[in-house]
């Protein structure tokens, strides 16, 4: 056989299994509605929650950063990659999050492998909720610590494994704060008294959430600090990504100063990668800036995800345990999914089919990210369009 002779194998097999995945077509733009085969069709395959991936404001702070500094940064941000912007912006992260310093990942990909294996090693232990982010588990395996994987939000089996577990030198925590796929949030007040009670670090890894939850938009535990005011200090290390609601690009941590420093010594992917553009720091700071000047941007997102959810299960539809702007539509089946999702494209409507090792086996399903950019009148038509496409019973 020849060398990759196996990929063709392979290939026939995804697709036999309905999983395989192709390339979709490019789409001009982020925002609420793309351009597809010379029509306009309304995307909700987006993570751009607040809509401002296309923001003239976030635009034009890139582009001065262009003129001003050139596009790549050529070298680490240890060696001579840093720019001003990079240094403005952690230091603006930090005051956003009330935490004494912060560090810029190439992504949040790059963030979660790198901090997570800079934590724990051999000897050590990581426990992990069963649906986090790939990028979360990814760095788990990376660290060579012992894996304990607790059912998905429950606190009673992660309880028994860290009392089970007194015997290793350090102890990870690690959880989404709100879960890509689901849609819903952690048990993060149950999570952190766990942490405290029996002395693990805790790192919450709030790339969906910020700039939506909370009331000052630092995600899902300033939302439920509102149950207890110490919880953002029970959280050790939070980290993020600019390429959701903050429409730009790049990872990072926010965490004590002497974290931050451990981090940038010892963390992998921050060390060895080439700094972001600066242009990508500029644009991240002035989507902070949107961020605390226009709170009406996540007010309005909730509560249109809150009533499209209300108006899917009215009309049947399984949208989980979504609690979020994240509306799956859970279907179970890899073909029907892929089905339903090309009858919405024939409608007009970009919605993507998830199916495994994005999901659990029988698990597939419609991801909706609906944004602030969404219209009622889109919501409406979209409802429309999957009553029109929905099997027949």
């Amino acid at each position: 056989m020849e060398p990759l002779g196996w990929v063709d194998e392979e290939l026939a097999r995804l697709e036999r299994s309905d999983l395989l995945r192709t390339l979709p077509p490019p789409l001009r733009a982020a925002g609420a509605t793309v351009r597809l085969d010379g029509r306009s069709i309304v995307n909700f395959s987006s993570n751009d929650y607040l809509g401002l991936a296309s923001d003239e404001r976030l635009i034009a702070a890139a582009a001065q950063a262009c003129q001003d500094q050139g596009v790549g940064r050529g070298a680490s941000p240890l060696v001579s990659g840093r720019a001003e912007s990079h240094d403005y912006l952690e230091r603006r992260l930090a005051a956003f999050f009330r935490t004494e310093a912060a560090l810029l990942f190439p992504t949040s990909f790059a963030a979660n492998a790198g901090i997570i294996s800079a934590l724990v090693e051999q000897g050590d232990a990581i426990y992990g909720d069963a649906k986090n982010h790939a990028s979360i588990i990814d760095g788990c395996r990376l660290a060579r610590a012992e894996r304990h994987i607790y059912p998905h939000r429950d606190v009673a089996v992660l309880e028994q494994l860290l009392r089970e577990g007194k015997h290793y030198r350090r102890r990870l925590i690690v959880t989404d704060s709100l879960f890509s796929m689901d849609g819903d949030l952690a048990p993060l007040l149950q999570i952190a008294a766990l942490a405290e009670q029996y002395q693990a670090m805790l790192m919450v890894d709030e790339a969906h959430a910020i700039g939506v939850f909370g009331e000052h938009g630092r995600g899902v535990v300033e939302h439920l600090a509102a149950a207890d005011p110490l919880l953002e200090s029970r959280v050790h290390i939070r980290v993020g990504t600019f390429a959701k609601s903050l429409g730009s690009a790049g990872g990072f941590v926010c965490t004590s100063a002497a974290l931050v420093k451990w981090l940038s010594n010892r963390a992998r992917t921050y060390v060895f990668s080439t700094a972001q553009p600066a242009a990508v720091g500029a644009a991240g700071a002035v989507a902070l800036d949107i961020v605390d000047a226009e709170p009406e941007r996540r007010i309005l997102l909730l509560e249109k995800a809150a009533r499209l959810r209300c108006r899917l299960h009215e009309r049947g539809w399984d949208t989980g345990t979504s609690a979020s702007q994240i509306v799956p539509l859970r279907i179970g089946s890899p073909a029907r999914t892929m089905q339903l999702s090309q009858r919405l494209r024939e409608r007009g409507f970009w919605a993507p089919g998830i199916r495994p090792p994005s999901v659990p086996d029988h698990d597939s399903l419609i991801r909706l990210g609906i944004t602030a950019a969404h219209t009622d009148e889109m919501l409406d038509s979209l409802v429309e369009a999957l009553d029109e496409a929905r099997e027949p019973a």
